[in-house]
């Protein structure tokens, strides 16, 4: 019997483990990886972020899950939904994210898996509006947003990036239930 929480037909969706730290932490030390991110987070901001995403799975039922590939139950890194607060216009808001091990790049992982969460956001949680942001430069993750049928709502300067001149203009897109 496994732990997750739902399949896509290649992947599983599970909360994490410590478990994850050894292979979340090559995760986020690879260059090409983190390629439109300010830094790549250090052991301890690993862990703290595992901590981080069992605590609001505990609270919501949802996170930026540890994904899977089913056949091998090899974790790749993560595909989810996560609470976020920083835009002043809107509240509160769920944005959808992924992050997988370059060698499950090219795949179809990250569009199939944020297929799966979005039904899941939807149709399990019950959730109305799911956002995704993504540096302009990131042209990769913006085709996926495309492809996972979210549109387009606006670029902006990212609050949190503002001091990362080639990361802070973002593009922002929804898809509603």
């Amino acid at each position: 019997m496994d732990n997750y929480i739902f399949r896509s037909q290649r992947l599983g969706f599970r909360n994490w483990s410590i478990d994850d730290l050894e292979i979340l932490t090559e995760i986020n030390n690879d260059d090409q990886v983190m390629e439109f991110f300010p830094f790549k987070p250090s052991r301890k901001d690993t862990r703290d972020f595992i901590f981080r995403m069992q605590e609001m799975f505990d609270e919501t039922g949802f996170c930026y899950f540890a994904v899977e590939v089913i056949e091998t139950q090899t974790c790749i890194g993560f595909i989810g939904i996560c609470e976020q607060t920083y835009f002043d216009d809107i509240d509160r808001f769920v944005d959808i994210g992924w992050r997988l091990h370059k060698n499950s790049w090219n795949k179809g992982y990250a569009t199939e898996g944020a297929i799966a969460c979005i039904d899941f956001a939807f149709n399990t949680l019950k959730l109305k509006t799911i956002y995704a942001v993504a540096p302009e430069i990131n042209t990769k993750s913006e085709a996926i947003m495309k492809k996972i049928g979210m549109k387009f709502l606006k670029t902006f300067e990212h609050p949190k990036l503002l001091k990362y001149s080639a990361l802070k203009n973002c593009v922002l897109y929804s898809i509603s239930r």
